[in-house]
């Protein structure tokens, strides 16, 4: 587990002598701005090629197969195990839409390079308008093969972003078959007839944009969420699907959604927090590229907008970066100027991404999907995938099948100061 520190920052002075300071204006493009953080794409290919006089290339290939191996077998190990969960759905605008449990049965076979995660999902159908009535027959649970993580498809296709310690990763898919499977099976069941939209149900779009999944595991027990952002063809967040899911006999469940007070929403994410930060690259080798203490204020001001100030300092202290924010909440959707939309969830969870996803990639910008996690009372987890789409040759294909590169960054803070004071004076 990442060893949490606080570390206080102090003004910086300004002499010549003084630390390098950043201010960066707030831009949809990158709303979150971390030089240090996010390295370029040149930076993270010249650390791949550049090795240390005092090891061979011979040697360098052989440890970098033997982490990434190593990696392999602790992503595996976080995952296998017998899983009860339940499975939300919810709109843009964080309105709950379905729920349905669901059972996930995780294993593993083979050795060092060649071990694989074999996963079956296992989804509670509700009973068919065609059962007889009177009859309580046991519930029918419909049965879904996700396909193997192996080395070649976490690396090549999924473009995982991993982090051992914290047991936090990021997974990248093509398409959102398991997902419109839950909710085809879950929802419909039997009475599923295979129509393209069914009625009373919104499934994810056959030729999505961007599917991704941010994974964070509880520090206080044996549980995890897994959120997926889920965006149209057009680049717009389509919608928000979580597994809260725990290992074992527990059945875990978000509390009641039925508050629209935004006040109340968002109250547990209001204060300061201080924390650490961690960037690797993708990967199933995902080397560790940055580190830096990061500082964030979270507050309603007097005319009710919401002011966010994000500053981090880097492990070395020579490079000092802030971030101002300044948005209005509605409901549970928060809309930032610079167009930066969060969805607030319940059971402190919120997720983030840029209002237009398009507009990014076809100005070859990159853009992150972050998802925030309050998994116990004052302590959180931010997870964020960093996209940086490639050139794409055919120009019509870049919203439905963009390419990117990718790093990832995560966030453990500790709150310093309990939001009341900043709840009192915005009520």
């Amino acid at each position: 587990m990442a060893t949490i520190s606080t570390i206080p920052l102090t003004p910086l002075s300004k002499t010549p002598n003084s630390k390098l300071t950043h201010k960066h204006p707030l831009s949809f493009l990158r709303p979150y701005q971390f030089p240090q953080l996010v390295p370029s794409c040149h930076s993270l290919r010249t650390q791949a090629v550049h090795s240390s006089s005092s090891v061979t290339d011979e040697e360098q290939r052989r440890n970098e197969e033997s982490t990434s191996i190593d990696t392999l077998k602790s992503f595996v190990n976080v995952n296998v195990g017998k899983w009860n969960g339940t499975f939300y759905q919810f709109d843009a605008r964080g309105n709950l839409m379905q729920e349905v449990r669901t059972k996930l049965s995780a294993s593993s076979y083979g050795e060092e390079q060649l071990i694989s995660l074999i996963q079956t999902l296992y989804i509670k159908q509700p009973t068919s308008n065609t059962s007889v009535s009177g009859y309580d027959s046991e519930p029918e649970w419909g049965e879904y093969k996700i396909k193997e993580s192996n080395m070649f498809t976490v690396d090549k296709y999924q473009q995982i972003g991993f982090f051992p310690k914290e047991r936090a990763f990021s997974l990248r898919y093509q398409t959102a078959g398991m997902l419109e499977a839950v909710l085809r099976q879950g929802v419909l069941g039997e009475d599923d007839t295979g129509e393209e939209s069914p009625k009373n149900l919104k499934v994810p779009s056959h030729r999505p944009s961007i599917v991704c999944e941010n994974c964070l595991y509880s520090r206080a027990n044996d549980m995890r969420a897994r959120a997926f952002h889920i965006l149209d063809p057009r680049g717009v967040l389509e919608m928000v699907l979580i597994f809260l899911e725990e290992r074992g006999d527990g059945l875990p469940q978000l509390p009641s959604t039925d508050s629209k007070d935004s006040t109340s929403v968002i109250t547990p994410f209001l204060g300061r927090w201080e924390g650490h930060s961690i960037t690797k690259r993708s990967g199933v080798y995902g080397a560790t590229v940055a580190e830096a203490d990061t500082v964030a204020l979270l507050e309603i001001d007097d005319e009710n907008q919401l002011i966010q100030d994000i500053t981090t300092t880097s492990s070395g202290g020579n490079v000092t970066t802030n971030v101002h924010w300044a948005g209005t909440i509605s409901d549970s959707l928060v809309v930032f100027d610079g167009g930066f939309q969060m969805t607030l969830l319940p059971g402190g969870m919120y997720i983030g991404c840029p209002c237009d996803v398009a507009k990014s990639v076809e100005e070859s910008r990159s853009f992150h999907l972050e998802f925030c996690w309050m998994d116990s009372p004052g302590k959180r987890q931010n997870l964020f995938a960093h996209l940086m789409p490639r050139v794409c040759p055919f120009p019509q294909l870049i919203y439905v099948r963009p390419n990117y590169d990718c790093i990832f960054y995560i966030i453990i803070c500790i709150a310093i100061e309990l939001p009341l004071s900043s709840i009192s004076a915005a009520m």
